[in-house]
């Protein structure tokens, strides 16, 4: 029920930000479409976490200023490359595991790759992204772990193990 609201909601906020329109007869019309499209959405099985992440709204906010970041950075780096007189250019295809467990963390994730410059995710098989990048050694499968965990906790959250290690202090050996 909770999903099915906040996807009415969302859906709402965007038809009546995208009509401006505030007749009675437009008004009927789109919360008739909008019931509409939460009613097939609950019968196509797509009102779920993933269908309606509107309760990650908050991780994923806190996560696009990083990401944003990360693309000035590569931005920076891809820039510098392009206008020496040598282009030191050494593309590589690599392959990333990911510690994502649902199609909207590797969704996140991938997109967030292909947004940053150099860097485009080419193909998503099971637990693992292949990549091609512009720079063989920045492109190490180490040098995409803090995306990967940074993308999984604005989609999935922090895994509950995980936040029991961290609050009391244990890592990993």
């Amino acid at each position: 029920m909770g999903y099915a609201l906040g996807l009415f909601l969302a859906l709402a906020g965007l038809w009546i930000s995208l009509s401006g329109h505030f007749e009675t007869k437009l008004l009927a019309f789109g919360a008739g479409s909008i019931l509409l499209a939460v009613f097939l959405a609950a019968r196509l099985g797509t009102l779920d976490r993933e269908g309606s992440p509107f309760g990650r709204l908050v991780q994923f906010l806190a996560y696009f200023p990083w990401l944003l970041w990360q693309i000035v950075l590569s931005n920076w780096a891809v820039a510098k490359a392009i206008l020496k007189a040598e282009m030191q250019l050494s593309p590589a295809l690599v392959k990333v595991n990911t510690r994502c467990r649902t199609d909207l963390a590797k969704a996140t994730f991938a997109n967030s790759i292909t947004l940053t410059p150099g860097t485009v995710t080419v193909d998503i098989e099971g637990q693992s992204l292949l990549v091609h990048a512009l720079f063989e050694a920045a492109a190490g499968p180490e040098s995409f772990e803090e995306m990967d965990k940074r993308s999984q906790a604005a989609a999935e959250g922090q895994p509950k193990a995980a936040a029991r290690q961290s609050a009391s202090g244990g890592g990993v050996a």
